[in-house]
């Protein structure tokens, strides 16, 4: 086995994480085009599956990709990579907290807007049962199942237009934490690693 001296085993290191990195950017690139998929094809109302979408992609990420490190021969590449595993990250995140956003209204409160969707909820109730007049006198649980669904899936709509539309706030806000917490670590890492090699020169 060939001896390395420190210049050679840095470039080596640099040369095998960025060999690390190329090779690892198929799979990312699949999960970042998972989620867009499951943003694009999301219809109406956010359902729970959407949380267990978002659940299992930051799974995989954090499980077979870590943030990119800063080396000397690779500082170019390092914000880039850097950027684009935040905004993945980051739209994980708002693809998992979609559906919490539409229901929990302490997590996003749209006060006025869950207010109006109640209120389009209750004309949708009335509107079927203008169109379905004729089902009172023959059964009216079913008339009144029929009103409580209309009303539930219009109000659930209308919740989720909202929360769609502010989806990339939450989601930025999470890559920015991602990117701003990655950058302090790697800083934090290299001034360990030239605190070592000053102690033992």
């Amino acid at each position: 086995m060939d001896n390395l001296g420190p210049q050679e085993a840095g470039k080596a290191t640099s040369v095998g994480t960025g060999a690390h990195a190329a090779s690892a950017q198929p799979g990312f690139v699949g999960i970042a085009l998972a989620a867009v998929l499951t943003f694009a094809l999301a219809q109406g109302s956010w359902q729970w599956f959407a949380t267990y979408i978002g659940v299992t992609l930051l799974v995989v990420v954090f499980s077979f990709y870590r943030p990119p490190m800063r080396m000397p021969d690779l500082r170019s590449s390092y914000v880039p990579n850097l950027l684009a595993y935040s905004l993945v990250v980051g739209l994980c995140v708002a693809i998992m907290l979609a559906p919490m956003l539409q229901r929990w209204a302490w997590l996003f409160p749209m006060t006025g807007t869950r207010k109006q969707c109640h209120e389009l909820g209750t004309y949708e109730s009335l509107r079927v049962e203008a169109s379905l007049t004729n089902l009172t006198h023959r059964d009216g649980a079913a008339l009144a199942y029929a009103q409580d669904i209309h009303r539930h899936d219009a109000v659930a709509d209308c919740l989720a237009s909202t929360t769609t539309l502010w989806l990339p706030v939450y989601g930025a806000g999470a890559a920015l934490l991602v990117g701003l917490g990655a950058w302090l670590f790697d800083r934090t890492r290299l001034r360990r690693e030239t605190a070592v090699g000053a102690r033992s020169t």
